[in-house]
């Protein structure tokens, strides 16, 4: 029996969900865990993030060729729908499944991760990563984190929205090799994704269309804002609401310079430290003692 981890990740949907396998994984410690994803890059670089062991592979579907019958996994996508789920919640002996969606409902053979559903065999909670709760002198004023991916090169048709502020920018995991050349106008400091760490924990007003990188930059007592971007899920829009975040929705100018110009005013809520409480989950699910 063998412990696998799914996770969706590539140059089209971003890294957020990885940077949660990650912190999950490594929160597990020594446990023998297997991490799956469909992205190649991401699957070959995994050790730089502290997972020891990863496997790209072309599709979800493709996951039984690796894993056997009775093997257990924990499953963060939003690809599955009703026919896949019935059949993965049978293929594997445990299978959680880590949901966003506020509209979500737990599958009766799978365990679920939510940060909005509070039941039996369901744990409520958001995974940042513990380490992001420790409070780090804000050096770096403001800061965009436009998102990992950007193949359509959204941020530089918008740049102009975020020019006035001359905030520093963090680029993106698959931003393409000179990208910066064409962006280098409109921020103080260009920072290459090696320093996103560093930048989302140093970083006072974080300005962000990941809504890990909110997640992370409030943890650690920043105050981040929320740019829900047109092609992205709007899934963390009722957390962030209940957390009084600001959120712009689109590339709306006015709307950024207002929510900049009144950060300073608005109470933003404690994001509770759930890191551990999930991690519990997890090793009771599987059995890890």
């Amino acid at each position: 029996m063998r412990l696998f981890y799914y996770v969706h990740t590539g140059h089209r949907i971003g890294l957020d969900r990885f940077h949660r396998a990650a912190a999950i994984i490594n929160a597990l410690g020594d446990v023998d865990i297997t991490l799956l994803s469909p992205d190649f890059r991401i699957a070959a670089e995994a050790k730089d993030f502290g997972i020891k062991r990863s496997v790209g592979m072309d599709v979800v579907r493709n996951i039984p060729q690796i894993a056997e019958h009775g093997d257990k996994i924990i499953f963060d996508s939003a690809e599955l729908n009703p026919m896949l789920l019935d059949d993965m919640s049978q293929f594997f002996s445990t299978f959680i499944r880590i949901g966003d969606s506020p509209g979500d409902t737990k599958h009766p053979k799978e365990f679920l991760i939510s940060p909005y559903l509070s039941s039996e065999g369901i744990a409520q909670g958001v995974v940042v990563g513990e380490h992001y709760y420790e409070q780090r002198p804000k050096t770096i004023p403001m800061a965009l984190f436009f998102g990992d991916d950007d193949y359509e090169k959204d941020l530089g048709l918008h740049q102009e929205m975020f020019a006035p502020f001359k905030m520093d920018l963090v680029m993106g995991f698959y931003h393409f090799l000179g990208y910066e050349k064409a962006l280098q106008d409109s921020f103080k400091t260009i920072h290459e994704w090696e320093e996103y760490d560093e930048v989302i924990r140093g970083t006072n007003v974080l300005v962000t269309a990941s809504p890990m990188a909110v997640l992370q930059n409030l943890a650690g007592g920043g105050c981040p804002i929320y740019l829900q971007r047109p092609d992205y899920a709007r899934d963390y829009i009722p957390l962030f609401e209940s957390l009084h975040i600001p959120i712009i929705d689109g590339y709306d100018a006015p709307s950024l310079a207002t929510a900049i110009g009144s950060v300073n005013e608005v109470v933003y809520g404690k994001l509770e430290q759930s890191d551990r409480k999930i991690i519990e989950f997890i090793q009771q699910k599987f059995n890890l003692g």
